[in-house]
């Protein structure tokens, strides 16, 4: 670069997506680019520990509030809308004095694509989640029928197209105008990207997970005379589900050789989960990559994030969807021969013990996720996010 430059990212304020650009935008600062980053201030001091600028806005969305129902999820995209309408004035404000030369956007933050559109400034999606290949929509067209159903009832897409012409811009589907970039980089690991064949270079780059030390987060330290960690997490969102961890704590609870994390999210009422074993340490939140670098195996809601990182550090998943891509992520586990799905209502305590003793007991498996987690770690860098996010400002 001949001179350095001011970059503007935008992201919603889900663990799921600002947790995948902290290291990109760490590098981006490192290099000597000016990055202000719009956000809900409840991540000031992840984003700031990055060296950028927190550009605050004030989310209506729901995800900061507590656990999200998964049966209201297919509404999540009426949700962002709303919330898109509310930043992007927002936006306008924060840079009408001070453009950026080059607007970076969550996948799900279009606010920032409309006004990069808007004001002709060059844009690039980071996308935490799987993107779309060629033939995409059609092989997926029963899972987007089920999503466009729900919001047909809210007229969604009229009001998006609306929402769109109302800022000067056209678009004749709004899926397309949230899965078709111009640019982007995914923040994935090609191993979970479904069809990758198909998915045009031309417009995504795979620069993997770009992964590092959370140190605002704290760490983590195995106990003495731990043979066996196991980690049990449904995220951040839709983690109010009490029958699900009392399962949990009689499948693991007293297993010997076996120390359990259990995490359980902000909503749930702890005294729903019953007696606690002595093998077992419950908490609301925990810094979850520092665990798994410490762990034997891995209960996940099959979230993006927690699968990139279950993969970077080698481990066995058990995975139990909750809502939206989960279900497509915990498949693509059991097809790369490292996991096994269990929905929710099947995930009792038998279940779920036999499938984590039977994972992580297999010698193939133990194979099969080396080979992986080799492929990951030299596959995923912030430095490679940061030439390509570079080549654009050219």
């Amino acid at each position: 670069m001949s001179r350095p430059a001011h970059i503007a990212m935008v992201n919603i304020p889900a663990h799921g997506h600002v947790y995948p650009s902290l290291e990109v935008i760490r590098e981006l600062v490192a290099r000597g680019h000016r990055v202000s980053y719009l956000n809900d201030p409840s991540f000031a001091e992840q984003i700031e520990s990055t060296g950028a600028r927190l550009v605050p806005y004030d989310t209506t969305l729901p995800f900061l509030k507590g656990a999200v129902d998964p049966e209201t999820s297919a509404n999540v995209h009426g949700l962002i809308l709303e919330d898109a309408k509310t930043m992007l004035p927002r936006l306008r404000e924060a840079f009408q004095d001070d453009r950026p030369d080059l607007v970076l956007y969550d996948f799900m933050a279009y606010a920032g694509r409309v006004l990069a559109d808007g004001w002709g400034v060059p844009a690039m999606a980071i996308s935490p989640s799987m993107v779309a290949w060629d033939g995409f929509e059609q092989e997926m067209a029963d899972r987007f029928q089920m999503a466009r159903d729900a919001l047909a009832t809210e007229g969604y897409q009229e009001r998006f197209a609306q929402w769109l012409l109302e800022n000067g811009l056209e678009s004749p589907d709004p899926f397309a105008y949230m899965l078709r970039p111009d640019r982007a980089i995914a923040v994935i690991p090609r191993v979970l990207q479904p069809k990758i064949d198909l998915v045009d270079p031309e417009v995504f780059s795979f620069v993997g997970p770009c992964l590092g030390p959370r140190e605002h987060q704290g760490g983590w330290t195995r106990p003495e005379g731990a043979e066996k960690v196991l980690l049990i997490s449904l995220g951040s969102a839709f983690t109010h589900q009490p029958g699900f961890y009392r399962e949990c704590l009689k499948a693991f609870g007293d297993l010997p050789g076996w120390h359990v994390v259990l995490q359980v999210g902000k909503t749930t009422d702890l005294a729903e989960l019953g007696d606690i074993p002595a093998n077992v340490e419950v908490h609301r939140w925990v810094p979850q990559f520092a665990v798994l670098q410490e762990a034997d195996a891995f209960v996940t809601h099959a979230g993006m994030g927690g699968c990139s990182e279950g993969l970077y550090c080698g481990l066995p998943m058990v995975a139990v969807p909750q809502a939206a891509d989960q279900f497509a992520n915990a498949d693509r586990l059991v097809e790369l021969g490292v996991g096994r799905r269990l929905d929710t209502a099947d995930a009792t305590a038998e279940a779920l013990r036999s499938a984590v003793l039977e994972l992580n007991g297999d010698p193939v498996v133990a194979a099969r996720l080396a080979e992986i987690s080799r492929d990951v770690r030299a596959g995923g860098s912030s430095a490679k996010a940061a030439d390509v996010i570079e080549a654009a400002l050219v």
